[in-house]
């Protein structure tokens, strides 16, 4: 929660929208509709034009699919009712009516959510990964593969990466909110992979939303999820790589990710990554 001032004077933190800045600072709506219509083209000759978001939070994600083509829709499901409520009143009414009205927000969990089918679903931000237990994620799969229409494909992304094992905070620079963008391992148990992680907000005024968001869920190694894909009756699997090159920084060694994802069957690990998962139905 933001600390308040000695004073009570409101500050930035007590201002500030957690969701906007969640929007800001973690999700890209565009690289992701590209991504998605792209994949779905080259691997069925075809555009897609139907859309389920699972986990869908905001709807950010919804909208601008919708935004995205004229005769794109999107179903999107969450379990959490406020925050579909922020995203009609702060993404959807926004948009449009147009695009609005080409979206149908669904408070649910989204194993109950199979109609109508799609040519997509996506389950983005490592959302599935609540799923701690095997059964609780192979009902998932099917549950989403069912979902789809006959050349539908469920798209997921997953990261990880040596570091991923590790306490650690990243910062991250969010100008337009004059804030600091925070991501915290909070604790790793390597004999289960139960992870907690939590997201908090820093301004310049020296206040703190701290713990805006929280994630407790296992983080799955890519190996384990293609297998529970296979086990679901997904007929085919495809792991898409960000494609990284040196930095332009002189004094900076490290690897930068591009945004550009290419399907790859062999890589050598990173200390963090962040990948797509197509399974074709």
């Amino acid at each position: 929660m933001a600390k308040q001032s000695q004073q009570n004077k409101p500050t930035m933190a007590d201002q500030a929208d957690r969701h906007v800045l969640y929007q800001e600072a973690v999700q890209f709506p565009e690289a992701e509709v590209d991504f998605m219509s792209k994949t779905f083209a080259k691997l069925r000759g075809r555009k897609a034009l139907s859309m389920k978001e699972d986990f869908c939070g905001t709807a950010y994600l919804a909208t601008e699919w919708c935004k995205s083509d004229p005769e794109r829709t999107c179903v999107g499901v969450d379990i959490d009712g406020p925050t579909l409520e922020w995203g009609k009143k702060h993404n959807l009414e926004p948009a449009g009516a147009d695009v609005a009205s080409r979206i149908t927000l669904i408070e649910e969990d989204v194993r109950k959510i199979t109609e109508p089918k799609v040519d997509i679903t996506c389950a983005f931000n490592f959302s599935y990964c609540l799923f701690e237990k095997r059964p609780e994620l192979l009902e998932y799969f099917k549950q989403a593969r069912e979902g789809l229409k006959e050349d539908g494909i469920l798209v997921l992304d997953l990261f990880g990466g040596t570091e991923c094992a590790d306490t650690l905070e990243e910062e991250t620079e969010l100008e337009e909110h004059n804030a600091t963008y925070i991501w915290e391992h909070v604790s790793f148990n390597p004999i289960n992979n139960h992870m907690e992680c939590a997201i908090h907000f820093e301004f310049d005024d020296g206040s703190r939303m701290d713990n805006a968001f929280t994630y407790v869920w296992r983080l799955w190694a890519i190996p384990e999820i293609l297998e529970l894909l296979d086990e679901a009756g997904f007929s085919k699997t495809r792991v898409y790589w960000e494609e990284y090159v040196e930095s332009d920084d002189e004094d900076d060694d490290e690897l930068e990710g591009t945004g550009e994802y290419y399907e790859t069957e062999e890589v050598e690990n990173q200390e963090s990554w962040m990948i797509y998962i197509v399974a074709e139905k």
